[in-house]
C-alpha cells in the first residue's frame, strides 16, 4: 500500500503532491482544513517521503493506480481529489480510470493531461535538477516569480532533494511533461482549477487552453499573491477556495 497520512471524518479527499513535494507538502494548510466536513488523505508517490525506497515505473499511470488502490484499502469507494502540479495530472487520470469513484476535483497549479512542451534550454535545466540542488532552487525561484525569501528557496530545494530519490525524481519529469491522455478525457466531473498569479508557466492562459476547454463543469480562480506553491504562499486563500468548491461539489447535481 502507498504511504499516506490522513485526518478522519466525512467527505473523503485525497491530496496528491507535485514534483518537488511529498505527502507533507500540504502541511502549511492542514491546521486550517475543516475536520467537521472532510477526511483528508495525503499520499506519497513512489520514490517520495515514506515511499522513497519503493521501486516502480514512476509514471502518472502508476500514481493514479496506487492512489485508487490506497483509497479502496482505506474503505473509500467514492471520494474527491486534489492534486498539485504533477499531482494535478494524476487526479485527471484517476477520473479517467475510475470515473464513478471520483467526485469533485481540485487542480492546483496543475500539469494538464496533455503534458508540457518546453523549449530545449528549459528542458535541459529541468533534466539536470535531479542531481543538482542549486538547479532545483533556480526552478523553484522561477516558478514563484523570483519574489520569495532566499531562506525559503533554500529550504524547499533541500527538502526536495532529501525526500525524493534521484532516480524517481528524474523519471517523473518525462512522466508529467511528455504524457498525453487528453483524448481520453470525458469532461463530466466537477472541477476547480486554482493557479497563482505569479506562476509563469501553469497560469491562466495555459488553463484556458486546456482544462477550461475539456470540462463542462469547470471554474478557475486566480490566487493573485501566489506562484506555483499556493500551499506555502497563500495557505488561507487556498483552503478557502478548495473547501468552498468541495462543499458545493458534495451536493448532487
Amino acid at each position: 500500500m502507498a504511504a499516506s497520512r490522513h485526518t478522519c471524518c466525512r467527505h473523503a479527499v485525497l491530496a496528491l503532491h507535485g514534483w518537488f513535494g511529498d505527502a507533507h507538502a500540504f502541511e502549511p494548510i492542514e491546521p486550517w482544513l475543516s475536520r467537521d466536513d472532510f477526511s483528508y488523505i495525503f499520499m506519497d508517490c513512489r520514490g517520495y517521503g515514506g515511499m522513497r525506497d519503493a521501486r516502480g515505473g514512476y509514471t502518472i499511470g502508476e500514481i493514479a493506480s496506487d492512489a485508487l488502490g490506497l483509497m479502496a484499502a482505506l474503505g473509500h469507494e467514492r471520494f474527491s481529489v486534489a492534486g498539485h502540479s504533477m499531482g494535478g495530472m494524476a487526479i485527471e487520470l484517476m477520473a479517467v480510470l475510475a470515473p464513478e469513484r471520483v467526485h469533485g476535483m481540485v487542480a492546483i497549479a496543475p500539469v494538464p493531461c496533455g503534458g508540457i512542451a518546453y523549449d530545449a534550454a528549459t528542458r535541459s535545466l529541468l533534466e539536470t535538477a535531479a542531481g543538482d540542488v542549486g538547479v532545483r532552487r533556480t526552478i523553484i525561484d522561477r516558478s514563484t516569480g523570483g519574489r520569495l525569501p532566499a531562506q525559503w528557496l533554500d529550504w524547499k530545494a533541500a527538502y526536495s532533494a532529501a525526500h525524493a530519490s534521484p532516480a524517481a525524481f528524474a523519471a517523473y519529469l518525462p512522466a508529467w511533461a511528455d504524457t498525453n491522455f487528453s483524448n481520453e478525457i470525458v469532461g463530466k466531473h466537477r472541477l476547480k482549477v486554482l493557479v497563482g498569479g505569479h506562476d509563469p508557466t501553469f497560469n491562466r492562459a495555459l488553463m484556458q487552453r486546456t482544462y477550461l476547454r475539456r470540462y463542462r463543469q469547470v471554474t478557475m480562480e486566480i490566487l493573485e499573491d501566489a506562484g506555483h506553491y499556493p500551499m506555502n504562499e497563500t495557505p488561507l486563500a487556498l483552503v478557502a477556495a478548495m473547501e468552498s468548491f468541495l462543499k458545493e461539489a458534495s451536493v448532487p447535481g
